[in-house]
């Protein structure tokens, strides 16, 4: 029997969930949810279902909803996702969001919690770990292939010209490169981080973090919104004791280096992806396939909680660049529970 799925928010980026599940045999879009009325109907046209105009309508409907996208946007990309997941986590539907969590740290917390407490599985649009690629690459990693992490390169930068605000760059784009961070070397202990406006700017458009993890290991970030589309969006290279990977725009090409020794082995394209745009399917369907096999609320990957600990790495960095100083982590999640961070 097929996932009954709905879709709230068919912008760009719903169209894009909207399309995955259509392909899916195993869901079908009973619901699109838009507050502009025309990209609602627009889209239950294209995609089928019923066209609604607000989640509480939806809701209140009583069509099965076995699953629900919320793709809407906002502040940072991430201003407009607390109500309507709120709403769906309360109906005990499970929710899978597209990044940031949330650029509200409380809001990201509240979310994760209440998914906690009614034990409904919460999704975050993580893609970048859920390729073919990357998964051989943390396959790699947990065999003990590489030997004892020592650090971690991560570059990822595309061109944006949106001034929407000063940490615009930050709280969009790089919830998804401390994703990745986290999910080959663990979760971060303390942050230094340096910013820079680009030519023209009025936002903190380029970044370096450096980064300490709990496991003593160490890696940096290279971000930027001015970087143009030749320059390729991401490179990851991670470096332990007996050898390091380098895993290049999230699924096109990964390659093993040993420490001792000079034969490489190279892999393109795995699982037949060929670029980023696939990433959303591969992401989207992982989901769908743990909902059928019933998954537990606490054993989804790239969850809202993992989105939340990306969510505080960006927060420390914030603050180390306004404060001048080294940042733990932890002083960030103390902070929010104090209510003392945005």
């Amino acid at each position: 029997m097929a996932l009954k799925v709905g879709i709230v928010g068919v912008g760009n980026i719903g169209s894009i969930h909207a399309s995955v599940y259509k392909e899916n045999p195993i869901t079908e879009i009973v619901a699109v949810c838009d507050i502009i009325k025309e990209k609602a109907d627009a889209a239950a046209e294209k995609f089928g279902g019923t066209a609604f105009y607000s989640v509480e309508d939806m809701i209140n409907s009583g069509i099965q909803l076995d699953l629900v996208s919320v793709a809407t946007k906002g502040e940072e990309n991430g201003g407009e996702h607390f109500k309507p997941t709120m709403q769906l986590l309360e109906a005990g539907i499970p929710v899978l969001g597209e990044k940031p969590i949330s650029n509200d740290i409380e809001e990201g917390k509240q979310m994760v919690e209440l998914a906690n407490k009614l034990k409904v599985p919460y999704a975050i649009n993580l893609n970048h770990r859920f390729t073919p690629a990357a998964e051989r690459a943390k396959d790699w990693v947990t065999s003990g292939r590489l030997g004892e992490l020592h650090m971690i390169n991560m570059r990822m930068w595309i061109n944006n010209p949106v001034e929407s605000s000063p940490w615009f760059h930050l709280r969009a784009l790089h919830p998804h490169s401390f994703d990745v961070i986290r999910y080959f070397c663990g979760d971060v202990k303390r942050v230094a981080a340096f910013m820079m406006k680009g030519e023209n700017r009025k936002i903190w458009s380029n970044t370096q973090v450096l980064l300490e993890f709990e496991s003593g290991a160490i890696g940096n970030l290279v971000g930027s919104y001015d970087a143009g589309p030749s320059y390729g969006l991401e490179l990851c290279e991670v470096v332990g004791s007996k050898g390091r990977f380098v895993l290049e725009d999230a699924c096109e090409q990964l390659t093993y280096y040993p420490r001792q020794g000079i034969e490489t082995e190279t892999h393109s394209h795995l699982g037949g992806m060929r670029s980023f745009q696939e990433t959303f399917k591969s992401r989207i369907n992982s989901f769908v396939d743990q909902l059928v096999a019933g998954v537990s609320y606490d054993e989804v990957n790239g969850s809202g909680d993992d989105a939340l600990k990306a969510q505080f790495i960006i927060e420390a960095a914030i603050k180390s660049w306004e404060t001048g100083t080294i940042v733990d982590v932890k002083e960030i999640k103390e902070l929010s529970n104090a209510g003392g961070v945005r």
